[in-house]
């Protein structure tokens, strides 16, 4: 039995808003009864356990209360009320200038951010190469953080994090800084801590991130937890409460208010196909008015890697009041042998707000012949010159 390295039991959190508060002294003196203040939630009745090995990601609108959550379990904050309970060692990348000194060096904010997880200067001193290895700002360390980029600055917080080998990471939508290259290495990182059996907490804003990562996924709203459990109904849910749509039970599950994604079909039937053939699918879409925006597709590896991305950007799909049929052609498919998850939606013309998604609408079953391996066939010539 795996044991729990997490449990938040009914928490909330409240802080105090001041309107109209006085500035001075002398204002307070003159005006004394005038302003008033009001308690604000920022979570309300949060619940949830976390065990050894498992990746939890969560995701929500800006202001929903994920940093707060993550401030809570981190003991930056202290909740109003509920407990939180922590079994093992937690490291923790909180948003960028949370953490280290802005006066002080890299080297000294490395020592004390160890200090601070309760590792001895001898115990700092044996991995300390390997925390600047990883951060590659060898150059700088000597230099107080205040002159640091923010991609330095996260090179370093996550190099420290990750060395110090916790039980528990709590990562803050830090992986969004810094060049693409890092992102690769830290996510690498992450993967091999989830190997190695520990629990990885993880906010991010990239619904990606969140597939290819984590177990399971949490949706927070204003505060309240709207959803825990498997990552695609989670995202589901995440992208339908994106323009503020709050369906009924009765609901599609794969719409937002006005534009219903009904189904998914193939002349056929089947969506099983070989490699490096051609496909026809036909998307089935509702629409309550008129509405002209992108169509998107998406194909993703049953482990959550993104495999392609496309977007009619330029060629936006004009839906008439009533039934419309999207029709997408494949000419060529060069998935190797795998079974791939589609994703399916309509955005608006700027490609910034999703009028209605549609999570795993269909599966392709691809079967290739050959003796590849991999994701994708290259029709590599190789030959010796």
């Amino acid at each position: 039995m795996k044991t729990t390295v997490v449990d938040v039991a009914d928490v909330s959190k409240s802080f105090k808003i001041h309107y109209e508060r006085h500035q001075s002294l002398k204002e307070r003196l003159l005006h004394p009864r005038t302003g008033h203040s009001e308690d604000f939630s920022a979570l309300a009745d949060i619940s949830f356990t976390m065990e050894e090995g498992e990746t939890v990601g969560i995701i929500g609108h800006n202001g929903s209360g994920k940093s707060t959550l993550l401030k809570c379990i981190c003991g930056v904050l202290q909740p109003t009320s509920g407990e939180i309970r922590l079994r093992g060692s937690l490291a923790a990348l909180l948003e960028l200038g949370a953490g280290f000194q802005l006066e002080l060096s890299g080297r000294d904010n490395v020592y004390l951010y160890g200090t601070m997880l309760g590792f001895s200067k001898k115990r700092i001193d044996q991995i300390f190469d390997d925390i600047v290895a990883f951060s590659e700002i060898e150059h700088f360390i000597d230099t107080p953080v205040k002159f640091y980029s923010s991609g330095m600055y996260v090179r370093l917080a996550f190099a420290v994090a990750v060395n110090v080998n916790p039980d528990i990471l709590v990562i803050d939508e830090v992986l969004a800084v810094g060049d693409e290259r890092f992102q690769a290495k830290c996510i690498d990182r992450i993967r091999r801590f989830q190997q190695e059996g520990r629990a990885i907490l993880l906010v991010t804003h990239s619904a990606d991130q969140i597939r290819a990562l984590a177990s399971r996924a949490i949706v927070l709203e204003s505060g309240h937890m709207i959803a825990n459990g498997d990552v695609a109904d989670s995202l589901r849910i995440f992208r339908e409460h994106l323009l503020g749509d709050t369906p009924s039970n009765e609901a599609n599950e794969h719409h937002s208010a006005d534009v219903h994604i009904d189904s998914v079909t193939t002349p056929t039937g089947s969506f099983d196909v070989q490699s490096g053939a051609s496909m026809h699918f036909d998307v089935h879409i509702t629409s309550a008015t008129a509405y002209s925006g992108n169509f998107v597709l998406e194909i993703f590896t049953r482990a959550g890697v993104l495999v392609s991305r496309s977007d009619s950007q330029g060629a936006p799909i004009n839906l008439r009041p009533g039934h419309n049929s999207i029709g997408i052609d494949l000419p060529n498919i060069p998935l190797l042998d795998g079974v791939f998850d589609v994703n399916v939606g309509v955005v608006d013309p700027r490609g910034s707000n999703v009028k209605a998604w549609g999570e795993k609408v269909a599966t392709l079953q691809v079967t290739y012949g050959g003796r590849q391996g991999g994701l994708v066939e290259l029709d590599a010539t190789i030959r010796q010159n």
